[in-house]
């Protein structure tokens, strides 16, 4: 499911039936063997639309992903293996992070960054930050107080080559589940934010968008806001499952 996504998303110039900007049809035309998923109050083709969309909502959610992860694994390894002051610096400061709802805090950055779908990005990504760290840190504490790691030290390794070597093998694949997840809550805040107007501008077919325009004509279209809405509950459902089945089958190896 989520390799058919990507590729709809990949393929969307040459798959879909119209310009996802074009008026095609009378507005609010039910589906029809013409238009597979309807058209929409302006006119322009649901299925277009949607398929377009896919680049905009999911970019911009792995944009987000990859943004939590990189800032978030690096300050967890930090802070899981070095302990000590460190460790209560950067703990002390996600606390604070953390403190703040996430679709709260996100709200925050992109009202001091500005209006867009990378500020939208950018913003769901540093939200996420604290729990990749926190995650990985939790694992790093445990790795650190192995046998091997302390062998590793007295036969005269540093601690980047330890990192590098012993502890950051162990806590890949409980990174790589988080990360997984964090796709998942990033998908679900870029389409809020972009829903409440923070995202690109209206018209731009980006699921988030596309359900804040369907608002207005909900009762006489529901399809336009069904469309994406099982869209992005689907690409969500199907992110949980895969981040699911990584955990069950890397918990094994990890022990």
């Amino acid at each position: 499911m989520l390799l058919a996504v990507g590729l709809l998303a990949l393929l969307a110039p040459w798959l879909a039936p119209a310009d996802p900007m074009a008026l095609v049809a009378p507005p609010l035309t039910p589906p029809s063997a013409d238009h597979w998923l309807g058209v929409d109050h302006l006119g322009r083709d649901l299925l277009s639309r949607l398929l377009f969309g896919a680049r905009w909502t999911l970019g911009a959610a792995l944009l987000a992903a990859t943004i939590a992860t990189l800032p978030g694994v690096l300050l967890g390894l930090l802070a899981g293996y070095f302990e000590g002051p460190l460790d209560v610096a950067i703990s002390r400061a996600l606390d604070v992070v953390l403190a703040f709802p996430r679709l709260l805090l996100a709200l925050g950055i992109v009202a001091l960054s500005g209006r867009g779908l990378f500020n939208v990005a950018l913003a769901t990504g540093l939200a996420g930050v604290p729990l990749v760290a926190r995650v990985v840190r939790g694992e790093a504490l445990v790795t650190r107080r192995q046998t091997y790691i302390e062998a590793a030290r007295a036969l005269g390794a540093r601690d980047p080559s330890i990192i590098r070597r012993h502890v950051w093998p162990n806590v890949a694949g409980t990174a790589l589940v988080v990360v997984t997840l964090q796709m998942g809550w990033a998908i679900l805040d870029v389409s809020a934010l972009s829903f409440l107007g923070l995202g690109p501008p209206l018209g731009t077919p980006e699921w988030g968008t596309m359900l804040n325009e369907a608002r207005i004509v909900l009762r006489d279209a529901p399809w336009e806001a069904l469309v994406p809405g099982l869209a992005l509950a689907l690409t969500v459902l199907t992110v949980n499952l895969l981040g699911d089945a990584l955990r069950d089958a890397l918990a094994p190896r990890q022990t």
